[in-house]
Protein backbone atom coordinates (compact mmCIF):
# COMPACT_ATOMS: atom_id res chain seq x y z
CA UNK A 1 0.00 0.00 0.00
CA UNK A 2 3.17 2.36 1.48
CA UNK A 3 4.44 1.93 -2.56
CA UNK A 4 1.80 2.53 -4.44
CA UNK A 5 1.31 6.03 -2.68
CA UNK A 6 4.68 6.73 -3.33
CA UNK A 7 3.97 7.29 -6.87
CA UNK A 8 3.64 10.68 -7.82
CA UNK A 9 1.22 11.88 -11.12
CA UNK A 10 2.52 15.00 -12.58
CA UNK A 11 0.71 16.13 -15.38
CA UNK A 12 3.36 18.36 -16.69
CA UNK A 13 5.44 15.50 -17.29
CA UNK A 14 2.59 13.57 -19.72
CA UNK A 15 2.27 17.13 -21.26
CA UNK A 16 5.59 17.22 -22.44
CA UNK A 17 5.24 13.77 -23.17
CA UNK A 18 2.46 14.57 -25.71
CA UNK A 19 4.37 17.70 -27.39
CA UNK A 20 7.38 15.28 -27.73
CA UNK A 21 5.15 12.50 -29.79
CA UNK A 22 3.78 15.34 -32.17
CA UNK A 23 7.37 16.88 -32.60
CA UNK A 24 8.80 13.10 -33.22
CA UNK A 25 5.80 12.59 -35.71
CA UNK A 26 6.67 15.72 -37.55
CA UNK A 27 10.40 14.71 -38.44
CA UNK A 28 9.33 11.32 -39.52
CA UNK A 29 7.16 12.99 -42.13
CA UNK A 30 3.88 13.10 -40.98
CA UNK A 31 1.66 15.91 -42.48
CA UNK A 32 -0.40 15.43 -39.09
CA UNK A 33 -0.10 14.01 -35.79
CA UNK A 34 -2.69 13.33 -32.48
CA UNK A 35 -1.82 12.06 -29.18
CA UNK A 36 -4.28 10.75 -26.06
CA UNK A 37 -2.68 10.28 -22.72
CA UNK A 38 -5.00 8.28 -20.01
CA UNK A 39 -4.17 8.15 -16.43
CA UNK A 40 -5.44 6.86 -13.67
CA UNK A 41 -4.99 5.23 -10.29
CA UNK A 42 -7.17 3.81 -7.37
CA UNK A 43 -8.11 0.42 -5.77
CA UNK A 44 -11.06 -1.28 -4.88
CA UNK A 45 -11.26 -4.02 -2.15
CA UNK A 46 -14.31 -6.81 -1.54
CA UNK A 47 -15.55 -7.88 1.87
CA UNK A 48 -17.52 -11.60 2.14
CA UNK A 49 -18.56 -13.44 5.16
CA UNK A 50 -16.78 -10.52 7.47
CA UNK A 51 -13.61 -11.03 5.92
CA UNK A 52 -11.62 -9.33 3.14
CA UNK A 53 -12.05 -11.01 -0.17
CA UNK A 54 -9.94 -8.97 -2.36
CA UNK A 55 -7.94 -5.90 -2.06
CA UNK A 56 -6.93 -4.75 -5.62
CA UNK A 57 -4.77 -1.63 -7.00
CA UNK A 58 -4.76 -0.11 -10.26
CA UNK A 59 -2.58 2.71 -11.90
CA UNK A 60 -3.17 2.36 -15.63
CA UNK A 61 -1.50 4.21 -17.96
CA UNK A 62 -2.14 4.35 -22.13
CA UNK A 63 -0.66 6.93 -24.75
CA UNK A 64 -2.79 6.43 -28.65
CA UNK A 65 -0.54 8.12 -31.24
CA UNK A 66 -2.14 8.82 -34.88
CA UNK A 67 -0.26 10.30 -37.66
CA UNK A 68 -1.29 10.85 -41.31
CA UNK A 69 0.50 11.43 -44.16
CA UNK A 70 -2.08 13.06 -46.43
CA UNK A 71 -4.99 10.61 -46.16
CA UNK A 72 -3.16 7.78 -45.46
CA UNK A 73 -3.23 7.11 -41.34
CA UNK A 74 -1.79 4.94 -38.79
CA UNK A 75 -2.44 4.25 -35.63
CA UNK A 76 0.00 2.59 -32.25
CA UNK A 77 -0.96 2.49 -28.33
CA UNK A 78 1.62 1.64 -25.91
CA UNK A 79 1.44 1.76 -22.14
CA UNK A 80 5.28 1.87 -21.87
CA UNK A 81 6.02 5.48 -20.94
CA UNK A 82 10.17 4.99 -21.60
CA UNK A 83 11.16 7.80 -24.33
CA UNK A 84 12.20 4.65 -26.61
CA UNK A 85 8.91 2.92 -26.36
CA UNK A 86 7.23 5.63 -27.17
CA UNK A 87 9.82 7.04 -30.11
CA UNK A 88 9.07 3.19 -31.34
CA UNK A 89 5.61 3.72 -31.45
CA UNK A 90 5.54 6.77 -33.64
CA UNK A 91 7.87 5.04 -36.30
CA UNK A 92 5.33 2.24 -36.12
CA UNK A 93 2.70 4.78 -36.78
CA UNK A 94 4.35 6.43 -39.44
CA UNK A 95 5.08 2.99 -41.25
CA UNK A 96 1.63 1.31 -41.25
CA UNK A 97 0.69 5.13 -42.67
CA UNK A 98 2.60 4.73 -45.59
CA UNK A 99 0.94 0.73 -46.36
CA UNK A 100 -2.52 2.07 -45.93
CA UNK A 101 -4.88 3.22 -48.45
CA UNK A 102 -6.04 6.82 -48.75
CA UNK A 103 -9.29 7.92 -47.29
CA UNK A 104 -10.79 11.22 -47.90
CA UNK A 105 -12.27 11.30 -44.62
CA UNK A 106 -8.74 10.92 -42.46
CA UNK A 107 -7.66 13.85 -40.73
CA UNK A 108 -7.59 16.35 -37.81
CA UNK A 109 -10.75 18.62 -36.91
CA UNK A 110 -11.00 22.33 -38.52
CA UNK A 111 -8.83 24.71 -36.47
CA UNK A 112 -12.30 26.55 -36.17
CA UNK A 113 -13.56 23.47 -34.87
CA UNK A 114 -10.93 22.94 -31.36
CA UNK A 115 -11.57 23.62 -28.18
CA UNK A 116 -8.97 25.97 -27.57
CA UNK A 117 -10.72 27.84 -25.08
CA UNK A 118 -12.42 25.11 -23.31
CA UNK A 119 -14.11 25.55 -19.75
CA UNK A 120 -12.53 24.09 -16.62
CA UNK A 121 -14.95 21.73 -15.01
CA UNK A 122 -15.54 20.57 -11.29
CA UNK A 123 -15.26 16.64 -12.18
CA UNK A 124 -12.18 16.00 -9.92
CA UNK A 125 -13.09 15.34 -6.10
CA UNK A 126 -10.52 12.49 -4.58
CA UNK A 127 -11.87 10.44 -1.74
CA UNK A 128 -9.46 10.16 1.13
CA UNK A 129 -10.59 6.71 2.40
CA UNK A 130 -7.99 4.25 2.88
CA UNK A 131 -7.78 0.91 1.81
CA UNK A 132 -8.22 0.13 5.32
CA UNK A 133 -11.32 2.09 5.91
CA UNK A 134 -13.16 0.94 2.96
CA UNK A 135 -12.50 -2.66 3.80
CA UNK A 136 -14.23 -2.13 7.06
CA UNK A 137 -17.17 -0.10 5.17
CA UNK A 138 -16.96 -3.67 3.23
CA UNK A 139 -17.55 -5.93 5.69
CA UNK A 140 -20.22 -3.11 7.72
CA UNK A 141 -22.24 -3.42 4.37
CA UNK A 142 -22.38 -6.93 4.52
CA UNK A 143 -22.95 -6.91 8.12
CA UNK A 144 -25.88 -4.73 8.25
CA UNK A 145 -27.56 -6.65 5.52
CA UNK A 146 -27.25 -9.79 6.47
CA UNK A 147 -29.32 -8.37 9.69
CA UNK A 148 -32.02 -7.16 8.17
CA UNK A 149 -34.05 -10.03 7.07
CA UNK A 150 -33.50 -13.46 8.28
CA UNK A 151 -33.94 -14.87 4.86
CA UNK A 152 -30.90 -13.31 3.49
CA UNK A 153 -28.36 -16.06 3.74
CA UNK A 154 -25.80 -14.73 2.08
CA UNK A 155 -24.02 -11.84 0.40
CA UNK A 156 -21.63 -13.00 -3.11
CA UNK A 157 -20.08 -9.09 -2.46
CA UNK A 158 -19.83 -5.82 -0.91
CA UNK A 159 -17.11 -3.65 -2.18
CA UNK A 160 -16.06 -0.14 -2.54
CA UNK A 161 -13.90 1.38 -4.99
CA UNK A 162 -12.13 4.28 -5.64
CA UNK A 163 -10.47 6.12 -8.98
CA UNK A 164 -8.64 9.20 -9.96
CA UNK A 165 -8.25 9.68 -13.40
CA UNK A 166 -6.51 12.35 -15.81
CA UNK A 167 -7.22 12.50 -20.17
CA UNK A 168 -5.17 14.69 -22.65
CA UNK A 169 -5.92 15.05 -26.05
CA UNK A 170 -3.02 17.05 -28.27
CA UNK A 171 -2.50 17.34 -31.87
CA UNK A 172 -0.31 19.30 -34.28
CA UNK A 173 -2.85 21.68 -35.01
CA UNK A 174 -1.87 23.41 -32.10
CA UNK A 175 -4.41 22.24 -29.74
CA UNK A 176 -3.92 20.41 -26.11
CA UNK A 177 -6.06 20.10 -23.72
CA UNK A 178 -6.57 18.04 -20.32
CA UNK A 179 -8.78 17.53 -17.32
CA UNK A 180 -9.11 15.36 -14.45
CA UNK A 181 -12.02 13.51 -12.95
CA UNK A 182 -12.71 10.96 -10.27
CA UNK A 183 -14.98 7.93 -9.78
CA UNK A 184 -15.95 6.60 -7.01
CA UNK A 185 -18.82 3.60 -6.18
CA UNK A 186 -20.22 1.23 -3.55
CA UNK A 187 -22.40 -1.77 -4.10
CA UNK A 188 -23.84 -4.97 -2.16
CA UNK A 189 -25.11 -8.07 -3.80
CA UNK A 190 -26.90 -10.30 -1.73
CA UNK A 191 -28.75 -13.72 -1.73
CA UNK A 192 -32.01 -14.98 0.05
CA UNK A 193 -33.48 -18.04 0.56
CA UNK A 194 -36.85 -19.12 1.68
CA UNK A 195 -37.83 -23.17 1.42
CA UNK A 196 -36.53 -24.52 -1.67
CA UNK A 197 -36.05 -20.58 -3.58
CA UNK A 198 -33.19 -18.70 -3.80
CA UNK A 199 -33.12 -14.98 -5.46
CA UNK A 200 -30.47 -12.77 -5.85
CA UNK A 201 -30.46 -8.85 -6.07
CA UNK A 202 -28.22 -5.68 -5.50
CA UNK A 203 -28.08 -2.05 -4.96
CA UNK A 204 -24.80 -0.06 -5.38
CA UNK A 205 -24.05 4.13 -5.73
CA UNK A 206 -21.54 5.99 -7.97
CA UNK A 207 -20.35 9.42 -7.99
CA UNK A 208 -17.66 11.29 -8.66
CA UNK A 209 -17.94 13.14 -5.31
CA UNK A 210 -17.94 10.96 -2.82
CA UNK A 211 -20.30 13.55 -0.40
CA UNK A 212 -22.81 12.61 -3.00
CA UNK A 213 -22.72 8.76 -2.35
CA UNK A 214 -25.23 6.88 -0.64
CA UNK A 215 -24.41 5.76 2.52
CA UNK A 216 -23.33 2.28 3.68
CA UNK A 217 -26.32 1.25 5.99
CA UNK A 218 -28.60 2.52 3.23
CA UNK A 219 -27.10 0.52 0.60
CA UNK A 220 -27.29 -2.60 3.22
CA UNK A 221 -31.12 -1.93 3.37
CA UNK A 222 -32.30 -0.94 -0.31
CA UNK A 223 -29.80 -4.14 -1.18
CA UNK A 224 -31.93 -6.78 1.67
CA UNK A 225 -34.88 -5.07 0.58
CA UNK A 226 -34.43 -5.55 -3.01
CA UNK A 227 -33.71 -9.54 -2.90
CA UNK A 228 -35.85 -10.14 -0.11
CA UNK A 229 -38.95 -8.61 -2.40
CA UNK A 230 -37.76 -11.21 -5.55
CA UNK A 231 -39.02 -14.18 -3.45
CA UNK A 232 -41.76 -16.27 -4.68
CA UNK A 233 -41.30 -15.14 -8.51
CA UNK A 234 -43.37 -16.40 -10.85
CA UNK A 235 -43.38 -17.29 -14.70
CA UNK A 236 -46.26 -15.18 -16.35
CA UNK A 237 -48.59 -16.86 -18.98
CA UNK A 238 -47.26 -15.44 -22.94
CA UNK A 239 -49.27 -12.49 -23.47
CA UNK A 240 -49.25 -8.37 -24.90
CA UNK A 241 -49.19 -6.01 -22.17
CA UNK A 242 -48.50 -2.37 -20.73
CA UNK A 243 -44.65 -2.62 -19.78
CA UNK A 244 -42.65 -0.17 -17.04
CA UNK A 245 -38.67 0.33 -17.60
CA UNK A 246 -38.01 0.58 -14.05
CA UNK A 247 -35.59 4.14 -14.65
CA UNK A 248 -31.87 2.07 -13.84
CA UNK A 249 -33.56 -0.09 -16.89
CA UNK A 250 -34.74 2.45 -18.93
CA UNK A 251 -31.07 4.18 -19.29
CA UNK A 252 -30.32 0.65 -21.23
CA UNK A 253 -33.36 1.11 -23.07
CA UNK A 254 -32.27 4.60 -24.27
CA UNK A 255 -28.91 3.54 -24.91
CA UNK A 256 -30.16 1.58 -27.70
CA UNK A 257 -30.94 5.27 -29.44
CA UNK A 258 -27.86 6.84 -28.90
CA UNK A 259 -25.95 4.16 -30.50
CA UNK A 260 -28.36 3.82 -33.59
CA UNK A 261 -27.92 7.80 -34.20
CA UNK A 262 -24.15 7.35 -34.03
CA UNK A 263 -22.18 7.93 -37.09
CA UNK A 264 -20.64 5.08 -37.04
CA UNK A 265 -22.94 2.66 -37.09
CA UNK A 266 -25.01 5.32 -39.84
CA UNK A 267 -21.61 4.98 -42.28
CA UNK A 268 -21.95 1.41 -42.10
CA UNK A 269 -24.87 1.85 -43.10
CA UNK A 270 -26.26 -0.24 -39.64
CA UNK A 271 -28.80 1.49 -37.81
CA UNK A 272 -32.46 0.90 -37.94
CA UNK A 273 -32.34 5.12 -37.91
CA UNK A 274 -30.67 5.31 -41.16
CA UNK A 275 -32.30 8.80 -43.06
CA UNK A 276 -34.26 9.45 -40.41
CA UNK A 277 -33.16 13.31 -39.78
CA UNK A 278 -36.26 15.43 -39.18
CA UNK A 279 -38.56 12.17 -38.85
CA UNK A 280 -40.98 11.27 -35.93
CA UNK A 281 -39.22 8.88 -33.38
CA UNK A 282 -40.98 9.71 -29.83
CA UNK A 283 -44.11 11.28 -28.70
CA UNK A 284 -44.57 14.73 -29.15
CA UNK A 285 -43.61 15.60 -25.74
CA UNK A 286 -40.00 13.81 -25.94
CA UNK A 287 -36.86 15.83 -25.25
CA UNK A 288 -33.81 14.63 -25.38
CA UNK A 289 -30.65 16.90 -25.18
CA UNK A 290 -26.87 16.01 -23.74
CA UNK A 291 -25.13 18.42 -20.89
CA UNK A 292 -21.95 18.04 -20.82
CA UNK A 293 -20.72 20.52 -19.06
CA UNK A 294 -22.62 19.51 -15.47
CA UNK A 295 -20.80 20.06 -12.49
CA UNK A 296 -20.20 16.54 -10.45
CA UNK A 297 -21.69 14.39 -13.55
CA UNK A 298 -20.08 11.17 -14.75
CA UNK A 299 -20.37 12.20 -18.73
CA UNK A 300 -19.34 15.63 -18.35
CA UNK A 301 -16.51 16.33 -20.72
CA UNK A 302 -15.22 20.15 -21.83
CA UNK A 303 -13.96 18.60 -25.38
CA UNK A 304 -14.49 15.49 -27.15
CA UNK A 305 -12.51 12.88 -28.56
CA UNK A 306 -11.11 14.79 -31.09
CA UNK A 307 -10.67 18.16 -29.56
CA UNK A 308 -13.67 19.36 -30.77
CA UNK A 309 -15.86 21.40 -27.75
CA UNK A 310 -18.71 19.74 -26.79
CA UNK A 311 -22.05 21.48 -26.72
CA UNK A 312 -25.79 21.27 -25.47
CA UNK A 313 -26.63 19.61 -28.75
CA UNK A 314 -30.85 18.76 -29.04
CA UNK A 315 -30.82 15.47 -30.65
CA UNK A 316 -35.06 14.95 -30.14
CA UNK A 317 -37.07 18.33 -30.00
CA UNK A 318 -41.03 17.40 -29.93
CA UNK A 319 -40.40 13.89 -30.22
CA UNK A 320 -38.53 14.56 -33.92
CA UNK A 321 -34.98 13.53 -34.59
CA UNK A 322 -32.88 16.49 -35.30
CA UNK A 323 -29.27 15.73 -34.49
CA UNK A 324 -26.86 12.54 -35.19
CA UNK A 325 -24.42 11.68 -32.40
CA UNK A 326 -21.27 12.71 -34.78
CA UNK A 327 -17.73 13.02 -34.44
CA UNK A 328 -14.97 14.55 -37.05
CA UNK A 329 -14.42 11.20 -39.35
CA UNK A 330 -17.94 9.93 -39.02
CA UNK A 331 -19.39 13.56 -39.90
CA UNK A 332 -17.00 13.49 -43.60
CA UNK A 333 -17.90 9.98 -43.59
CA UNK A 334 -21.50 11.38 -43.93
CA UNK A 335 -21.33 14.63 -45.43
CA UNK A 336 -21.93 16.72 -42.13
CA UNK A 337 -20.24 18.75 -39.20
CA UNK A 338 -19.26 17.09 -35.97
CA UNK A 339 -21.51 17.62 -33.45
CA UNK A 340 -18.45 17.65 -30.95
CA UNK A 341 -19.71 13.63 -30.21
CA UNK A 342 -16.76 11.30 -30.67
CA UNK A 343 -16.37 9.32 -28.27
CA UNK A 344 -20.80 8.96 -27.46
CA UNK A 345 -23.02 11.23 -25.63
CA UNK A 346 -21.76 13.60 -22.57
CA UNK A 347 -24.70 13.37 -20.05
CA UNK A 348 -27.61 12.54 -22.41
CA UNK A 349 -31.01 14.29 -20.40
CA UNK A 350 -34.21 12.62 -21.28
CA UNK A 351 -36.81 15.14 -20.19
CA UNK A 352 -38.97 13.97 -17.44
CA UNK A 353 -42.68 14.31 -17.02
CA UNK A 354 -44.65 14.80 -13.38
CA UNK A 355 -45.13 11.40 -12.05
CA UNK A 356 -42.90 9.17 -9.63
CA UNK A 357 -42.92 5.50 -10.30
CA UNK A 358 -46.36 4.69 -8.07
CA UNK A 359 -47.72 7.10 -10.25
CA UNK A 360 -46.69 5.90 -13.23
CA UNK A 361 -47.85 2.22 -11.77
CA UNK A 362 -51.53 3.55 -11.48
CA UNK A 363 -51.45 5.16 -14.87
CA UNK A 364 -50.53 1.15 -16.23
CA UNK A 365 -52.89 -0.08 -13.74
CA UNK A 366 -52.40 -3.87 -15.02
CA UNK A 367 -48.63 -4.90 -16.54
CA UNK A 368 -45.14 -5.27 -15.99
CA UNK A 369 -42.89 -3.69 -14.30
CA UNK A 370 -39.04 -4.40 -14.99
CA UNK A 371 -36.28 -4.13 -12.69
CA UNK A 372 -33.95 -6.81 -13.90
CA UNK A 373 -33.06 -7.40 -17.56
CA UNK A 374 -30.43 -10.57 -19.03
CA UNK A 375 -28.99 -11.01 -22.29
CA UNK A 376 -28.41 -8.47 -25.25
CA UNK A 377 -30.72 -9.41 -28.16
CA UNK A 378 -30.84 -6.32 -29.44
CA UNK A 379 -30.15 -5.72 -33.28
CA UNK A 380 -29.21 -2.17 -33.92
CA UNK A 381 -29.11 -2.74 -37.72
CA UNK A 382 -33.20 -4.15 -37.72
CA UNK A 383 -34.71 -2.42 -34.19
CA UNK A 384 -35.46 -6.22 -33.49
CA UNK A 385 -35.45 -6.23 -29.58
CA UNK A 386 -35.48 -9.28 -27.44
CA UNK A 387 -34.32 -9.24 -23.72
CA UNK A 388 -34.73 -11.92 -20.61
CA UNK A 389 -36.41 -9.91 -17.89
CA UNK A 390 -36.95 -9.74 -14.21
CA UNK A 391 -39.73 -7.59 -11.99
CA UNK A 392 -43.07 -7.72 -11.15
CA UNK A 393 -46.71 -8.25 -11.58
CA UNK A 394 -48.78 -4.93 -11.56
CA UNK A 395 -52.97 -4.96 -11.65
CA UNK A 396 -54.92 -2.24 -9.81
CA UNK A 397 -51.55 0.25 -10.02
CA UNK A 398 -50.36 -1.99 -7.48
CA UNK A 399 -47.56 -4.61 -7.20
CA UNK A 400 -49.04 -7.90 -7.04
CA UNK A 401 -45.87 -10.22 -7.43
CA UNK A 402 -42.48 -10.90 -8.60
CA UNK A 403 -42.14 -12.46 -11.93
CA UNK A 404 -38.94 -14.01 -13.67
CA UNK A 405 -37.88 -16.25 -16.67
CA UNK A 406 -39.79 -14.41 -19.34
CA UNK A 407 -39.03 -12.54 -22.17
CA UNK A 408 -40.20 -9.07 -23.80
CA UNK A 409 -39.93 -8.22 -27.62
CA UNK A 410 -40.78 -5.67 -29.72
CA UNK A 411 -39.20 -3.24 -32.19
CA UNK A 412 -37.47 -0.31 -31.38
CA UNK A 413 -39.00 1.62 -33.86
CA UNK A 414 -42.61 0.65 -32.47
CA UNK A 415 -41.32 0.59 -28.64
CA UNK A 416 -40.06 4.53 -28.57
CA UNK A 417 -43.00 5.77 -30.65
CA UNK A 418 -45.07 4.28 -27.94
CA UNK A 419 -43.55 5.88 -24.83
CA UNK A 420 -46.91 6.77 -23.16
CA UNK A 421 -44.99 8.78 -19.98
CA UNK A 422 -41.34 9.20 -18.48
CA UNK A 423 -41.22 9.39 -14.98
CA UNK A 424 -39.66 12.00 -12.60
CA UNK A 425 -37.38 9.73 -10.74
CA UNK A 426 -34.61 10.21 -12.66
CA UNK A 427 -31.64 8.22 -12.28
CA UNK A 428 -28.57 9.42 -12.15
CA UNK A 429 -26.09 7.34 -11.89
CA UNK A 430 -24.29 7.38 -15.47
CA UNK A 431 -24.37 9.17 -18.96
CA UNK A 432 -28.03 8.70 -19.46
CA UNK A 433 -30.29 10.23 -17.07
CA UNK A 434 -33.75 9.37 -17.69
CA UNK A 435 -36.64 8.60 -15.30
CA UNK A 436 -39.24 5.35 -15.98
CA UNK A 437 -40.59 4.94 -18.86
CA UNK A 438 -43.96 3.33 -19.70
CA UNK A 439 -44.69 1.42 -22.64
CA UNK A 440 -48.32 0.80 -23.88
CA UNK A 441 -47.64 -2.19 -25.16
CA UNK A 442 -44.88 -5.14 -25.72
CA UNK A 443 -45.03 -9.16 -26.13
CA UNK A 444 -44.35 -11.04 -23.04
CA UNK A 445 -43.07 -14.50 -23.82
CA UNK A 446 -43.26 -16.78 -20.51
CA UNK A 447 -45.37 -19.92 -19.90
Amino acid sequence: MSEIKKIEFNPATFEAMAEEVLREAKRKGASEAEVGIAFNKGFSVSAREGEVETVEYNQDKIVEIKVYFGKKSGSASISDLRDEAIKAAVEAACHIAKFTSEDPAAGLADKSELAYQFPHLDLSFPWSVTVEQAIELAIQCEREALAIDQRIISAEEASISTIEAWNLYANSNGFSGAFPYTRHDMSCVLVAKEDDEMQRDFSYTVASDPSLLKSVSLIAKEAAERTVRRLGARRLPTMKTPVIYMAEEARGLMGHFTAAISGGSLYRKASFLLEHLDKQIFPAFMHIQEQPYLSRALGSAPFDNDGVATRDNVFIEDGILKNYLLGVYSARKLGMKTTGNAGGAHNLIIRPGNKNLSELLKTMQKGLLITEMMGNGVNIVTGDYSRGVGGFWVENGEIQYPVHEITVAGKLQEMYKNIVEIGNDVDIRGNIRTGSILIEEMMVAGE
